[in-house]
């Protein structure tokens, strides 16, 4: 089926021509006929990079009515990139409809200038939700005549902490208004906003369910926390003509470790939330005209970014929330085309993997970290090859050629080009001479693990502070993804944890004392679905040789410590202990009705 089968208008199918669209997409075979022929509500799931800005763009463009100048559609994405990449690209396919105005609105740019467009009448409005809402309440923007609203990313804008702003926009929007909804996965809020703002929507979906690109392939490597760097740069040097992104979870990590790359000579940069917009365009320019080829940046820097052809998405950690794993991986793999998303994981980060897996409903390769030897020969044959293939400017170099013939005439063939490789290529060899082997062996780790484990349950001392967080069930914890967010964000490996107690909202955990606060410290700006982590020290705890398998009792005056209180003298604590054992079967009741009030302090505080 072509574009002029499904209907399109002859201005259209010229301007899409000219960009070299031949057949629809998937997502637009699927979306174009339904839109074109009927006025509906639509939910498309489908991955991002698969053509979803002309599944909603060309059918809006060809129904808007331009005999007049009221705002008829209005497309909401998240970030300020996504929010100018939809517009130029709707511009571009309306390009021989005058009549079709067309306004990108985001923060970060002039909105006098904004307003003062709005003004002259605008047919499609295009904006994120923070700046649509702002315009609403300063009563600068009519969409009393809106026929359409999209929202694109869906999720994502979500993610973002937009849905006080969604909720607000859609509630001025007419009620004769259709919604489109896009997104790449499908997670319950999503699912909300279908059912609190959609009439019926027409379903269609491309691939499985919050499922990964068919073009993407998935591979891990197994190494050392301590050797995530080394592997990063190993990976980098096997593929050579690499152009990626490379993903990291905080703003401090994705600076050192682009700063890293850069000391050691590689074409890098990092896009993160503490650069200003023109700090940020600068870099997303150089990354476009490829003079960047390894952009490491931060989740919520990079949402939003429309850069095709990138052959890796390469995740430095892991992300948290496991449906951003399928935002991530989606960024290469676009346009028909392949792309590879690597995770560089530790021992303690593979039960991730199986997590991902379920999610995607694909299997991830475990890679060997190339050799030093293997990452030579990478690189020898592919400067060999660009030799092969360079251009030669025979009539410049020709004046030169006879003096460099003289100049080489002692050497016989395989010198000389055992002499030019040697030029190029020694760096490499200096390098890597005895590069260590970076991969893991798990079977010698679990060795490992379980002696330490047994070596851990003798050596416990058994001093523990409660620690309250407001992570639950409802965030899809469990013990072993805590215990790894502890150890991802404080950056240690050996913090001893006790008992862990998960509810529906949040949980208790037992850590050894003297990393309490290295804990509450690390989880600050740390966030879960757009929403702050909160850490704090939930009650004190006196020592105790049960150590880990102590069951959890209140202090005798029931009150939870806000983290400024004196501590006891430890024969304070003894003398508590003592009256507290005389009077446990008396008061154990009491107790646990003292901890169950606390929790539900705790439930509302955080809700």
């Amino acid at each position: 089926m072509t574009f002029k089968e499904l209907g399109m208008s002859p201005e259209i199918l010229k301007a899409i021509e000219e960009l070299g669209f031949d057949n629809p997409m998937p997502v637009q075979a699927e979306t174009l006929p339904v839109l074109l022929n009927d006025d509906v509500d639509l939910v498309a799931l489908a991955q991002t990079g698969t053509g979803k800005t002309a599944a909603f763009g060309l059918p809006m463009i060809q129904k808007m009515n331009y005999t007049n100048k009221d705002t008829e559609v209005l497309v909401l994405c998240p970030t300020r990139e996504l929010c100018i990449q939809i517009s130029k690209d709707c511009k571009n396919y309306s390009k021989y409809i005058q009549e079709c105005t067309i306004l990108p609105v985001y923060g970060g740019a002039s909105i006098d200038v904004q307003i003062r467009t709005l003004k002259k009448g605008v047919k499609m409005i295009v904006a994120t939700p923070g700046r649509m809402n702002d315009l609403i309440n300063r009563g600068k923007v009519d969409i009393s005549k809106l026929k359409y609203i999209i929202l694109d990313e869906a999720d994502e804008m979500l993610n973002m902490g937009f849905k006080e702003d969604l909720d607000n926009i859609l509630a001025q929007t007419p009620n004769t208004k259709h919604t489109l909804l896009f997104s790449a996965t499908m997670p319950r809020e999503v699912e909300a906003i279908s059912k609190d703002y959609m009439k019926d929507p027409v379903r269609i979906q491309i691939g499985s369910r919050n499922q990964g690109a068919d073009s993407v392939s998935h591979v891990y490597y197994l190494v050392h926390a301590k050797d995530r760097y080394l592997a990063l740069k190993r990976i980098a040097d096997y593929y050579p003509d690499i152009y990626s992104i490379v993903f990291c979870r905080t703003k401090l990590e994705t600076q050192e470790v682009a700063d890293m790359l850069i000391r050691d000579g590689y074409n890098a940069d990092s896009l993160h939330g503490d650069l200003s917009q023109a700090q940020r365009d600068h870099v997303m320019n150089r990354f476009r005209l490829k003079n960047v080829q390894m952009l490491v940046a931060t989740d919520v820097a990079a949402r939003g970014l429309d850069v095709n052809n990138l052959t890796h998405v390469i995740n430095y950690n892991l992300p948290d929330e496991l449906e951003q794993y399928v935002h991530r991986s989606g960024r290469t793999g676009r346009a028909d085309k392949t792309g590879i998303s690597i995770a560089i994981i530790n021992l303690r980060e593979k039960y991730k993997i199986k997590d991902i897996e379920r999610q995607i409903k694909k299997e991830f390769t475990k890679a060997e970290i190339p050799t030093g030897k293997e990452v030579c020969k990478k690189q020898l044959f592919n400067m060999i090859d660009k030799v092969e293939h360079v251009d030669v400017n025979y009539p410049e170099i020709e004046t030169f050629l006879p003096d460099i013939m003289k100049k080489l005439e002692w050497m016989d063939k395989e010198e000389l080009i055992r002499k030019f490789v040697s030029l190029e290529f020694n760096r490499f060899l200096e390098y890597y001479v005895g590069a260590p082997d970076l991969n893991v062996d798990e079977s010698r780790e679990r060795t490992k693990q379980e002696k330490g484990k047994r070596d851990t349950k003798t050596n416990k001392s058994g001093n523990f502070t409660r620690l309250f967080i407001t992570l639950g069930h409802k965030d899809k914890i469990v013990p072993q993804r805590l215990i790894g967010m502890i150890n991802d964000y404080t950056h240690e490996r050996h913090i001893e944890i006790g008992k862990i107690d998960i509810l529906d909202t949040f949980s208790y955990v037992d850590v050894e004392e003297s990393k309490a606060q290295a804990v509450i410290d690390a989880f600050e700006d740390k966030f879960v679905k757009g929403r702050p982590i909160a850490v704090e020290i939930a009650e004190s705890k006196g020592s105790s040789s049960r150590g880990r398998s102590s069951e959890r009792r209140s202090s005798s005056d029931g009150r939870r410590r806000d983290g400024g209180g004196d501590r006891r003298s430890s024969s304070k604590k003894s003398d508590d202990r003592r009256s507290n054992d005389r009077n446990s079967s008396d008061r154990r009741s009491s107790d646990r009705k003292k901890d169950s009030s606390r929790r539900d302090s705790d439930r509302k505080r955080y809700r």
